[in-house]
């Protein structure tokens, strides 16, 4: 295993120098289930996936969107970088859905972390659109799905 990057030699904490890394496309992408009790999805999908409070997919997907773009906001050693391309695709899967969050830049570091972050946020927003119907939401697992540019690439 590799050391831990955000560790200095003192054991503090630190953002990473990017500086010297050399700019190249960065993708990644992310996953996040939400699983429902089975009755509480049939009454959202007999709604056509409308709420109260709106479309629930579209709405989900702009909150993904706004997360993947404050996500050094939210993790403290996240550096903060021009995001390219987001694209959050929201499935309906047997009694839930399936998220997956696709971020892109062209920079010196990934992003995993605004991926990872878009399709949490996307599933929370879809519980909180949904809660009045049942607490008993499931969000996860989320996961890094692929990728790629920068030291090495991943794919699950």
């Amino acid at each position: 295993m590799s050391e831990l990057t955000h560790i200095n030699k003192e054991g503090d904490v630190h953002m990473v120098d990017v500086s010297e890394k050399e700019i190249t496309e960065r993708i990644a992408v992310a996953v996040s289930i939400v699983k429902f009790p089975k009755e509480a999805f049939e009454t959202i999908k007999e709604n056509g996936f409308n709420t109260k409070k709106g479309s629930l997919i579209q709405t989900a997907v702009l909150a993904g969107i706004g997360a993947v773009k404050k996500t050094s906001d939210l993790i403290p050693l996240c550096h903060n970088i021009p995001i390219s391309k987001v694209d959050i695709d929201i499935q309906p899967t047997e009694n839930g859905f399936e998220i997956s969050c696709l971020v892109k830049t062209t920079g010196q570091t990934g992003v995993e972390m605004e991926a990872l972050t878009g399709a949490s946020v996307a599933g929370l927003c879809i519980y909180d659109m949904c809660k009045a119907l049942s607490h008993d939401i499931i969000i996860g697992p989320t996961r890094l799905q692929e990728k790629k540019g920068g030291k090495r690439d991943f794919k699950r």
